[in-house]
């Protein structure tokens, strides 16, 4: 019996001692040491069962890499450059790539939802194209797979540049000075709509994140992060959870989820991927945005409804209520009323913890890239 007594003590002081290890408490000088050391040291994440499948942890993101149906080359960027910035692009040849993706507004247009043809207010806010290289399907519903096919959708948008691609592609054409561009980049001066496509994706291919603090920190500069963010690090990996869905050097995990901002019923009704797919699963989901630069590319959430990174913050805090009243459902199918991820739920983060967070978020934003748009060919 008292053998029985003392395997017992100890299974329970074993428990009691790992469970004190998975739950320790480090201190800012430690968490300094480990995250800024090889990624083996680092504290365990907050994964939920879903969130393990292929997770790779946030770190730095480094260069992308050019298909080999479409490979770099300083010419073919230069002519994507000319392109993306030349509003002969859309049907009242005043708006271009660009009006909606400034390098001073981050790569997007501070609105909250994009402006298009004849003024009309798109339905989404503009995302910025930094790091579009690193996804694996572009705009908030994945409607497109490839930065080449990407670059046709916005002309063709009758709210965004409202042009039929065989109009555009004739109306570039149309410009003499076009030719030795394509010429110098292709090895002929046809011009084609995959020319057109290819040319633009180059360029947007290459609009990467500088190194921000936190690549610095993480690569080893110890001193590259301040105390609130290094906490604001640790919270943003286990308590805040945020390392469930904004995992990978990207600060996404290229996925599509539910937050619970489907809004139906409401005037910001948007169904996301389901309006793609059509298949039940995907209503209200949405690509999961990167964070890098998030400092830099507000207003936040695909419509761009929080003015504020605190907004964002203290909105996942709350566990990201579904934000919908039951007057507003009475209509809406039983079908379309598809939970929020299981992802998410209230975190009880304080308000310091809060600001720690949102200061390690601005961390791995840089400052605002300033371009000189380029001299448009005659």
């Amino acid at each position: 019996m008292k053998r029985l007594l003392f395997i017992a003590t100890i299974l329970i002081l074993f428990v009691c001692t790992t469970a004190f290890l998975q739950n320790e408490e480090f201190s800012i000088a430690q968490l300094r040491e480990l995250y800024s050391s090889d990624q083996s040291h680092w504290p365990k994440p907050d994964l939920d069962e879903e969130s393990k499948a292929g997770f790779r942890d946030i770190g730095y993101l480094g260069r992308p890499v050019y298909p080999t149906s479409n490979p770099y080359s300083a010419e073919k960027e230069k002519l994507g450059k000319l392109l993306f910035f030349d509003p002969r692009m859309s049907v009242s040849k005043q708006i271009a790539c660009a009006s909606c993706h400034d390098p001073e507004l981050g790569w997007g247009d501070g609105k909250r939802v994009a402006y298009g043809h004849d003024r009309q207010n798109g339905k989404r806010n503009a995302m910025t194209i930094l790091n579009t290289a690193f996804y694996n399907e572009l705009f908030w519903d994945g409607r497109a797979t490839s930065l080449e096919d990407q670059s046709g959708f916005p002309v063709k948008d009758h709210v965004e540049m409202n042009t039929d691609l065989t109009i555009m592609v004739k109306n570039i054409k149309a410009i003499k000075g076009y030719k030795d561009f394509f010429n110098k980049a292709f090895g002929s001066n046809e011009i084609t709509l995959e020319r057109i496509q290819q040319a633009i994706a180059t360029f947007e291919r290459g609009i990467v994140s500088t190194n921000s603090r936190f690549d610095a920190f993480v690569r080893g500069n110890k001193a590259a992060l301040k105390d609130d963010e290094v906490m604001g690090l640790h919270l943003f990996r286990t308590k805040a959870r945020c390392v469930n869905c904004h995992n990978t050097p990207l600060f996404s995990d290229n996925k599509f989820h539910n937050d619970g901002q489907t809004l139906l019923g409401s005037k910001f009704e948007d169904l996301g991927k389901y309006n793609v797919t059509k298949n039940l699963k995907d209503v209200g989901a949405f690509r999961t945005p990167s964070l890098r630069e998030t400092n830099i590319t507000g207003p936040w959430m695909h419509h761009g409804n929080f003015p504020s990174l605190r907004d964002v913050i203290e909105f996942y805090n709350l566990g990201n209520p579904v934000a919908l009243q039951k007057a507003l459902q009475s209509k809406i199918p039983d079908s379309l009323r598809t939970p929020k991820s299981a992802i998410l739920r209230k975190l009880n983060l304080t308000q310091p913890e809060q600001r720690q967070l949102e200061a390690f978020l601005k961390s791995v934003s840089t400052q605002v890239n300033k371009i000189n748009p380029p001299i448009l060919p005659d």
